[in-house]
């Protein structure tokens, strides 16, 4: 019986060695391609089909999935990459492999997208064209926000409130808030007071620096008193009266919790019977900051 065995393993012939895949040009592509090969020549990426430079004059398909030679011959989809099919760190490291040098790469691991696998290909086409495409649609803020939609449901239902940032109008994208490749800060938010100014940049007037600085204005975040996508309140603050607001912070309480109602209980000078007390912004009207008043008066 061993014996057997033996003249059994020694008739077993070694498995082949796997095909050398090798470049066969878009061309070859089209035979079976001819749809996606002919619109792709009207999509920003066809100019590596004539760019020398970038070294994938024509073989601009395969510069995404890889050495069609045996693809080509075998017709499987196995043969081939398929960035449907791939982990979103693979087809980054292949969309990164050209974008490597944009700005838009520099502090790409640390953002929200990457720290929760979203692939470049999760927001940016690569076989549309015209109005369809990526390239096309993100022109206008309108095309922007469908895009983030499409993963960001909670967030866009907030701006059905009725005081809101002017998304659903169409003159305001959410990349004016949130940087989607890159940043350092949670939620991709774009930074204030720096070279990427966040809130500031279109509430300019807010910025400062006054003579008599609001603290919380200059070193909190603007949502300590505003939701950022839509309110029920006015001014999108995070409660519907001011004085219940500013008595979060502006409180005799040293320690210990604050009333559930009011968040506090006002400076004993201030008596709330008195209607003139009940509005803490009919005297502090400079609440962001003011240049004339220490108590932010006017």
């Amino acid at each position: 019986l061993m014996a057997a065995a033996s003249g059994q393993a020694q008739q077993t012939k070694p498995a082949d060695p796997p095909k050398q895949k090798e470049y066969v040009k878009s061309e070859s592509c089209a035979g079976c391609h001819e749809e996606i090969h002919t619109s792709f020549k009207k999509n920003a990426h066809a100019i590596l089909e004539t760019n020398q430079k970038r070294g994938w004059a024509e073989r601009a398909c395969e510069s995404c999935h890889g050495p069609g030679s045996v693809h080509a011959e075998t017709n499987e989809a196995k043969d081939i990459l398929s960035p449907k099919l791939m982990s979103p760190a693979a087809v980054d490291a292949m969309c990164l492999g050209c974008h490597k040098n944009q700005k838009t790469q520099v502090g790409r691991l640390q953002s929200g997208h990457a720290r929760n696998a979203v692939a470049c290909t999760s927001c940016h086409t690569v076989h549309k064209t015209g109005a369809e495409s990526s390239a096309v649609q993100f022109r206008r803020p309108a095309g922007i926000n469908k895009n983030c939609a499409g993963c960001h449901v909670d967030s866009m239902a907030a701006f059905n409130k009725p005081h809101h940032h002017p998304l659903p109008e169409g003159t305001m994208a959410c990349t004016a808030c949130h940087n989607p490749h890159a940043s350092f800060l949670n939620k991709n938010l774009r930074l204030a007071n720096a070279s990427e100014p966040g809130c500031l940049n279109c509430h300019a007037n807010y910025r400062g620096p006054f003579v008599y600085e609001h603290a919380p204005v200059k070193n909190e975040p603007c949502t300590i008193c505003h939701e950022p996508h839509g309110s029920v309140n006015p001014r999108m603050l995070t409660r519907h009266e001011v004085t219940p607001l500013c008595l979060e912070c502006h409180s005799n309480i040293q320690s210990g919790k604050s009333s559930g109602t009011l968040g506090g209980i006002p400076p004993s000078f201030h008596d709330l019977s008195n209607p003139r007390y009940r509005n803490c912004t009919i005297c502090h009207q400079k609440v962001h900051g003011s240049n004339a008043s220490r108590g932010l008066f006017r």
